[in-house]
């Protein structure tokens, strides 16, 4: 019963963002939703996305162009690169153009989100695209596939953890399963039907030198039926050095990161087992 009551409480408290205010809303509208994004940022480090535009075929076409990948290869993850430079998989054979359609569309949501976000910030957002070259920003995207499974020694499809990047974008075929960590608590997340969920990731909390925590978060493994998702994170180029805004540096708030390179940031994380903010923790200043 506590778990219910849990999932009930999460559904209803966990913010939730309209992009199409963002976009299309009037000036009074916009900024109402650019704080509401900052709070969410602040607060949460997690949202909700709704009427953000992307066609359901589409993401549903994505969801079963990866089901039909793992059918053929028999893996259960799969990450590819899609910007700066494309790429894709043989098979099957509409994999390219849909991933490609779906890594574009995904790609203009996070940066009008980033754009928000450095608003809400007070921050140019000339400025900071150009520091972190957001034109050649760096996209994965990343299918994971957690099947049925009875083992009650193993709970977690995936272990707690922050992303690297500045925004994740995940798409979910429906399947309960993914959690958060919120004051403490895990807190499990149901979405909204058609919507995205979010989360702020290591280089944004990097950027704003800690106001916007990359949120850690897991996946529990269903016992009973498959759960599918799709995950795209926008990040800085690869060639950009990622460092605290000064602005939002003072006296009393100093630095807490030191700078770092994107493209040396994922090959210190890769070479490390690292988990939950392990790959963060390394360049966080004493």
């Amino acid at each position: 019963m506590a778990s219910s009551q849990t999932e009930l409480l999460a559904e209803k408290i966990i913010p939730t963002i309209d992009f199409g205010v963002l976009v299309n809303g009037t000036p009074d509208q916009r900024s109402g939703m650019v704080q509401t994004l900052a709070k969410a940022c602040e607060d949460w480090g997690f949202f909700m996305l709704l009427n953000h535009g992307m066609p359901d075929r589409l993401s549903d076409e994505m969801l079963e162009a990866f089901t039909v990948l793992f059918e053929k290869c028999w893996k259960h993850y799969v990450k590819i690169f899609v910007h700066p430079e494309f790429h894709s998989v043989p098979k099957p054979l509409n994999f390219r153009d849909i991933s490609k359609d779906y890594s574009e569309c995904t790609r203009a949501i996070g940066l009008e989100l980033l754009k928000a976000i450095w608003e809400g910030l007070g921050m140019e957002e000339s400025h900071i695209n150009e520091a972190l070259k957001l034109g050649s920003c760096f996209q994965n995207l990343t299918g994971n596939l957690y099947p049925p499974y009875q083992n009650p020694d193993i709970k977690f499809g995936f272990v707690p953890h922050s992303d690297h990047g500045l925004l994740t974008l995940l798409y979910q075929n429906g399947v309960d399963g993914l959690q958060i960590k919120h004051q403490d608590r895990w807190v499990s997340v149901r979405p909204l039907p058609n919507s995205i969920m979010v989360n702020t990731c290591d280089h944004l909390e990097i950027v704003t030198n800690g106001k916007y925590k990359a949120v850690l978060h897991r996946v529990l493994l269903n016992t009973e039926v498959e759960r599918m998702s799709v995950a795209t994170t926008i990040g800085p180029s690869l060639d950009a050095i990622v460092e605290p805004i000064p602005d939002l540096m003072n006296e009393d708030f100093p630095a807490v990161f030191r700078g770092i390179k994107y493209r040396d940031y994922l090959e210190q994380q890769q070479s490390n087992s690292l988990v939950e903010k392990g790959a963060l923790n390394l360049v966080r200043l004493s």
